[in-house]
């Protein structure tokens, strides 16, 4: 052990027995910080550890290894997502830093496994409450995130024959109009979007101009969906507006229609949209979509200024 980590070590043990380390780093060199962080790592004291990390960044934000410091102590917390950001400034200070690099790696691949396991957890419970439903959708997006996990497997064998029952009992009480909303739904999925166009307005036809039903809304927004996603964005913005007649603050329809809108140039239009979605309460939006909106809002704002300057 080298000179400089043992008397680190010697601080760090006098200060750890009397419960004044936070004290006395707010005086000691840099290196013996981050020594000292090292240090609790090895007592597997991560809140210290951490406090010893952001230490070594505050005095000097620079500090590579105070980065590297406080990311380990992160991933000892379990706190992947701030270890993650605590990564990424390091990185972004040195962006071949091996380090960094590798423990990125690491804790991205810890995540998704923490991740993957809450989603299992969920499936169970689910199907324990008997909501097959919820069940069988929670577990084909931990099955995405991780195919071939022998859990989600095993849970595959038991979730996906209840809900081939549920699926067939459903639909043997559906009407020729809801199934072709149906088939159209089964076609989004495999991507034939202009396939799946065609029974979305066989069941828009059968209802009439004049519907308001939820089918009707459902049929008409993905619809909408399949026209953004070929680029028939007078279609999008149609059926959107149709919806938003019906349900004047539909989110979807909103965000579909702006987007639609920014598409065509039309971005007085696309920021009005975007402006009473983010009117909207946080909770019913979502922050996905909130997120979403806010970064179009700047943009549509920069190029309505543009235009703005240009007539």
């Amino acid at each position: 052990m080298c000179v400089c980590v043992y008397f680190s070590w010697k601080i760090l043990r006098f200060c750890f027995e009397r419960g004044v380390a936070k004290l006395v780093l707010m005086f000691v060199p840099l290196f013996v910080r981050s020594n000292m962080s090292a240090c609790y790592e090895k007592l597997q004291d991560w809140d210290n550890a951490a406090e010893a990390g952001r230490g070594c960044i505050k005095a000097d934000s620079k500090f590579i290894k105070g980065y590297y410091r406080l990311a380990v102590a992160q991933k000892g917390l379990e706190d992947y997502n701030g270890c993650i950001k605590t990564l990424e400034s390091g990185i972004a200070l040195d962006s071949t830093n091996p380090d960094l690099k590798r423990i990125k790696k690491e804790v991205v691949e810890l995540q998704r496994k923490k991740e993957v396991a809450a989603l299992c957890e969920k499936v169970t419970k689910y199907d324990q409450s008997g909501d097959i439903v919820n069940a069988y959708k929670t577990l084909q997006l931990a099955s995405r995130q991780d195919a071939g996990n022998p859990a989600i497997e095993r849970l595959k064998i038991q979730i996906e024959p209840k809900y081939e029952r549920y699926e067939r009992q459903r639909k043997a009480g559906l009407s020729r109009t809801e199934l072709d909303k149906e088939k159209g739904d089964e076609l989004f999925k495999q991507a034939s979007f202009e396939e799946a166009i065609k029974w979305y307005t066989k069941c828009i036809d059968k209802l009439g101009m004049n519907d308001t039903s939820t089918l009707m809304i459902k049929a008409r927004s993905n619809r909408a969906a399949c026209y953004k996603q070929i680029s028939n964005f007078d279609g999008t913005i149609e059926d959107c507006t149709m919806v938003l007649e019906i349900e004047h603050e539909n989110v979807k329809a909103l965000v579909r229609r702006a987007q639609a809108f920014e598409a065509l140039e039309r971005y007085r239009s696309a920021l009005q949209d975007v402006k009473q979605v983010l009117l909207m309460s946080y909770h019913k939006v979502g922050k996905p979509t909130f997120d979403l909106c806010n970064q179009m809002q700047y943009r549509l704002q920069r190029n309505v200024a543009t235009l703005k300057a240009m007539s």
